[in-house]
């Protein structure tokens, strides 16, 4: 049984979100997905990423 970490490395929110590593990368280069620095790693927030993706389905994705 796997435990669900409260942080996440990038490649682990691309999986998540099922896109590819370098969209990951962009997003949480850009700010666009909060996340934060630790030593030399950066981690996204499971409740972060979460709370992120609720503000998304908000947005009119019929016109794009």
């Amino acid at each position: 049984m796997d435990k669900e970490h409260k942080y996440l490395k990038v490649p682990e929110v691309a999986e998540e979100l099922r896109i590819a590593h370098s969209r990951a990368y962009e997003l949480v280069a850009d700010g666009t997905i909060p996340a934060v620095k630790i030593g030399r790693s950066v981690r996204v927030s499971r409740k972060e990423l979460l709370r992120w993706l609720e503000d998304q389905r908000y947005l009119d994705v019929a016109r794009q």
